[in-house]
């Protein structure tokens, strides 16, 4: 949490300046400061030096509780705090995405599998167990046998030959299947995305990439990509849990849906990923009354230029169930900095 605004403190003292002390409230916690005058009678007027004064409190919090190992309720949580890690987890992030989609548009008959392994890897999650999700355990010849996974086998032969190169490179250790498989995912929707931006350019590969990056929507990526670090199951997830979406009623893709937190909005924008033909999975959505109309609203969304409703509809959703039931270790991947040795110095 970066410190307080200077404006955004002004307007909380301002109410309190009647009484007999006035509170700075900060975020989480609240600092009390004494208004008084010259002659060190408190008055009524709260006047610019008080005001920084409070100000100058609050930032002097914020420092020690920044410097201070012990977790503080003036910072949010987080075990990636330390810039080189992040700058470490990021260059890593790029590289892997730049191998899958290097992968991918090598193989873009796979696109559709990989979406589809991503999603049946996820919702194996259960809500009363708190068991399954996006864990990697699809990759277990257990899981990826059976019938709902039927037609999947090569995307994850894709995944595990991307994993081999990634794994050559990684400086902070082999990266997780249940990672990978999720942004392989993230990229196929990306190359999708970016590919009908080129081809509403008439196939003008810079005026496309132009296109997908002013409308937005690959900002919305944001969170997705601070997901990173699960970890991978030690067994096949139960069975059961897992439709077969080429063969499933509507209602059964809702039920499942329902299951995991989701409702025919959801259900409708991950059509692309229930099976191998999204037009007959869409065409089927449209006979159920609650999820005709958000498939209506896609069909109509991805007419246009920028499709900005379905893609930011689909990034939020895919979001979400990429990290059903996961503990995300914020600190994964990231390794020790070379100390310098000060003692060779010359001074």
């Amino acid at each position: 949490m970066g410190l307080i605004s200077f404006l955004s403190t002004v307007p909380t003292l301002l109410p309190n300046a009647p009484g007999n002390s006035s509170r700075c409230p900060i975020r989480y916690g609240t600092i009390n400061c004494k208004i008084e005058d010259d002659g060190g009678n408190e008055t009524n007027g709260v006047r610019r030096r008080d005001v920084l004064k409070c100000f100058g409190a609050a930032i002097s919090l914020e420092l020690v509780a920044s410097s201070s190992p012990i977790p503080s309720p003036f910072l949010e949580v987080a075990n990636a705090a330390d810039l080189i890690q992040r700058r470490q987890r990021s260059d890593f992030q790029s590289s892997i995405k730049s191998t899958l989609y290097t992968a991918l548009k090598a193989n873009p008959e796979l696109f559709s599998p990989v979406l589809t392994l991503a999603l049946n890897d996820a919702v194996t999650y259960d809500k009363a167990t708190k068991s399954g999700g996006p864990n990697g355990s699809i990759r277990f010849s257990a899981e990826i046998s059976r019938p709902e996974n039927k037609g999947l086998s090569a995307a994850l032969s894709l995944v595990e030959e991307a994993k081999k190169e990634i794994d050559s490179y990684s400086k902070g250790g082999p990266i997780s299947y249940s990672d990978i498989i999720q942004l392989a995912a993230q990229s196929a929707v990306k190359a999708t995305f970016l590919a009908s931006a080129i081809r509403k350019c008439g196939g003008n590969e810079e005026k496309g990439n132009l296109l997908y990056s002013a409308y937005g929507s690959s900002g919305q990526w944001g969170l997705f990509d601070r997901q990173f670090g699960r970890s991978d199951a030690q067994e096949p997830d139960p069975e059961g849990r897992v439709p077969d979406w080429t063969n499933a009623s509507v209602q059964e893709m809702k039920d499942k849906f329902t299951a995991i937190g989701f409702g025919p909005r959801q259900l409708a924008v991950m059509s692309a990923f229930l099976g191998p033909d999204q037009l007959a999975t869409e065409a089927k959505l449209a006979t159920d009354p609650d999820v005709t109309k958000w498939v209506e609203k896609y069909q109509r969304s991805r007419e246009t230029v920028s499709q900005t409703d379905y893609e930011v509809d689909l990034i939020t959703t895919l979001t979400k169930i990429s990290c059903l039931g996961q503990t995300i270790n914020y600190e994964a991947y990231s390794y020790p900095v070379p100390k310098l040795d000060f003692s060779k110095l010359k001074l």
